[in-house]
């Protein structure tokens, strides 16, 4: 049995198992040298986690770094709200749940739609601020503005409807490019309105002096069989490439690492490739560039040196992180330096909107282009690419700018904005436009406007010449529909509680003796003009039937009824993809281009996401 001493030795079998104090002391020094080791790999990573974060970010903003697309956040204005109308009606005296949608026939998502850009259904949410969010932490940064889709409003209590044009289309390409990558876009990339607008109806152009003509049908609707549409159109007059004004066109550049892919910077370059050729020799053309600092490539030169404008093009490369507000500031100067008295003055922008730099809150980009937009030149916003894609900068850029703004998801789109429709893109012919419509309640229970949310304006604003509103370039063609209830048909309870207090005005006399529907207000000016010039077009709804209507009515129905079935809209009714199919493959046999039979192949694209569209 083994004893312990008093000098800590021990006596027995034991004695026999513990090492000797020469051995205790080197293991002791190993377990020291060990966790001397650990604590160094320690402090060491904890000193590099820092760099490789930084790097990490380096390489996100140069675009060396490769991500999934993502939608989330960003800080900017919230959507607008729905139109809240007073003023004076024509026809009234001054003194006084989800519908089901069917997709039968529709074919089951293919495994290549299961495992596509979008891993899931991607479902718009209202964030807390303003921005339409895809539910899917897989993706990352694409952006859009939440739209809150406009409610049926009683004629009776809101006889007036004031909105600012809009002659986007950037909206229809946007949705085109997530359909043919097998995915479903964003419900706030969905607006309604540009997609109409992406199309030609047929509208005649004037014959008077005035710079548009506008055009009003009436017929059934589609997806409410006891509800009315009425389609406002309006033509812009045309002008020949060859009588268009003298040019003087600054080319903005987005290079920074964001726009390395080939369908970003390489679109750009492509995409001026194609204008220049369509440029008189008087014409002239200057390149600024934008990355992490701001230049001067090319100075305001003639269109007859072709050889060395291309050249500049060429030696355009992509890197560095995207300071706009700088480019901005110069470009714009550098149009006014060379500005054409009666000519076309114009900052064209290509960018994908990620600006990470320098200026970069929407707000204060949106104010600096507001500001320079008092200089007379006006601007174009033409977006690339996708994975981090601003849609919600651009659009508003474009609106306080004096511009249009286009998505660019091809070369043939590219050819479409700028070289088919060249003159619609450069040359304004009226500006701050706005259309109120006043509605004669003996003909009209209630009305809602499709699309056009973030353009809506109040009655008193009709008038107000100080109020921005949309422009229209020569050639251009601007459609609105309105989904009309006629009188004792039911009207969908609103967000707003009826008066305790007050009744709905009396009905005027002469909205009882007038056989008018409505009366079609308008107000432009003229691109060198701060007067608006007003006129009016009064219409009689005679009762046509969907089917007897126009085929470019019929088709802008269709083209509406896709918008209302992508965003999941609570005032879809009836509708269903395999009825719009049909309803605009009956009116496609006028497309020239083959712009209809591409809208035909979206919305077959569309089927396959059948139930995933149902559950959104």
């Amino acid at each position: 049995m083994a004893e312990t001493n008093s000098n800590g030795t021990t006596n027995g079998d034991d004695a026999q198992e513990r090492p000797a104090p020469a051995a205790r002391g080197r293991r002791r020094g190993w377990w020291l040298g060990l966790g001397v080791a650990v604590i160094a790999v320690g402090f060491g990573v904890a000193m590099l986690l820092p760099a490789v974060y930084q790097a990490r970010e380096a390489s996100r903003r140069s675009g060396t770094e490769q991500f999934d697309i993502a939608f989330s956040t960003a800080e900017t204005g919230q959507a607008s709200p729905a139109e809240q109308v007073s003023g004076e009606s024509r026809y009234r005296s001054r003194s006084n749940d989800l519908l089901k949608s069917n997709f039968e026939g529709a074919p089951p998502a293919s495994p290549r739609a299961r495992q596509s850009m979008l891993r899931e259904s991607p479902v718009a949410s209202r964030d807390a601020d303003e921005f339409a969010v895809i539910e899917d932490t897989a993706f990352n940064t694409e952006s859009y503005d939440n739209v809150v889709e406009n409610d049926f409003r009683k004629v009776t209590q809101n006889p007036l409807s004031t909105f600012s044009i809009d002659v986007d289309t950037a909206s229809y390409a946007n949705v085109r490019r997530f359909l043919t990558n097998n995915s479903l876009p964003p419900r706030g990339a969905v607006r309604i309105e540009e997609m109409i607008n992406y199309f030609d109806y047929g509208y005649e152009p004037p014959t008077d002096d005035k710079p548009f003509a506008v055009h009003v049908e009436f017929a059934g609707c589609p997806w409410e069989r006891e509800h009315r549409l009425c389609r406002i159109g309006i033509k812009g007059k045309e002008i020949k490439n060859e009588d268009r004004p003298l040019t003087n066109l600054v080319f903005l550049l987005d290079v920074s690492g964001s726009m390395q892919n080939p369908n970003k910077l390489g679109y750009v370059k492509e995409s001026m490739r194609m204008l220049i050729e369509k440029l008189g020799e008087n014409d002239k053309v200057a390149i600024v560039v934008y990355a992490s600092a701001s230049g001067l490539v090319l100075p305001s030169t003639t269109a007859d040196q072709r050889e060395v404008i291309q050249a500049a093009i060429d030696r355009l490369s992509a890197g560095g992180s995207t300071n706009g507000g700088a480019g901005i500031q110069l470009a714009y100067d550098t149009a006014v330096a060379n500005y054409m008295e009666g000519g076309v003055n114009r900052v064209i922008l290509c960018t994908d909107g990620d600006f990470n730099v320098g200026t970069t809150s929407q707000s204060e980009l949106v104010d600096l282009i507001e500001e320079k937009a008092k200089t007379g030149v006006f601007l174009s916003v033409l977006g690339f690419g996708m994975g981090n894609y601003k849609d919600s900068t651009m659009e508003k850029l474009a609106d306080k700018g004096n511009g249009n703004y286009g998505y660019i998801d091809s070369l043939a789109e590219a050819k479409k904005l700028l070289v088919d429709q060249l003159s619609g893109t450069l040359v304004t012919i009226a500006k701050d436009v706005k259309i109120q419509v006043d509605f004669n309640p003996t003909q009209v229970a209630a009305y809602r406007l499709i699309g056009y949310e973030n353009r809506m304006l109040r009655a008193e604003d009709f008038k107000d010449d100080t109020k921005d509103a949309g422009e229209i370039g020569a050639g251009h063609t601007v459609t609105a529909l309105y989904e009309l209830i006629p009188p004792g048909g039911e009207i969908p309870a609103g967000d707003v509680e009826a008066s305790k207090y007050q009744q709905p005005a009396e009905v005027s006399p002469a909205a009882a003796a007038s056989d008018e529907a409505l009366t079609v207000r308008l107000r432009y000016k003229l691109p060198d003009e701060d007067v608006s010039t007003p006129f009016e077009v009064p219409a009689v709804d005679a009762g046509t039937e969907f089917d007897k209507a126009s085929d470019d009515y019929q088709f802008a129905a269709a083209v509406a009824q896709f918008g209302l079935l992508l965003r999941q809209s609570k005032y879809r009714g009836d509708a269903n993809l395999a009825a719009t199919l049909e309803i605009a493959e009956g009116a496609s046999s006028d497309d020239p281009h083959g712009y209809r039979k591409g809208f035909l192949e979206l919305v077959r694209q569309a089927m396959q996401f059948g139930g995933q569209l149902a559950a959104r």
